[in-house]
């Protein structure tokens, strides 16, 4: 039986961009990320507990937004994905990046750590 392994894409729709109703974030964070998850992001890691309280955050600033794969790739448990992001904030300001994203898969097909680094795009380009 092939094992459906989890895709940064899919899991951020889920999370922050486009979040079923009803669905609790923890329940979410099951779907996607094993329970020894880490993220590593600026120099620091987080543990799933954390990532989980980051990502709270950003759901009560994020009003909608929209993600564009550019690059992905799946070796075994090996996982690399490039994408860019356009985020509209409560605020009325938006954020656009580029973010590179490695990591490996847990044998259940959820991420069992991430590594990011991204850069600003010019918010005023399509």
């Amino acid at each position: 039986m092939a094992i459906t392994r989890a895709r940064v894409s899919e899991a951020l729709r889920a999370l922050v961009f486009e979040p079923e109703p009803g669905v609790a974030l923890d329940e979410v964070l099951d779907r996607y990320y094993a329970p020894d998850y880490t993220h590593r992001n600026n120099g620091g890691v987080l543990t799933r507990e954390q990532f989980a309280a980051m990502v709270a955050g950003l759901r009560s600033r994020i009003t909608g937004g929209t993600l564009t794969v550019l690059d992905e790739v799946c070796d075994g448990t090996t996982y690399a994905e490039r994408h860019t992001y356009r985020v509209s904030l409560a605020d009325g300001s938006t954020l656009h990046r580029e973010v590179a994203v490695f990591g490996t898969h847990a044998e259940d097909g959820r991420f069992r750590h991430l590594s990011d680094a991204g850069f600003d795009l010019p918010t005023d380009t399509r």
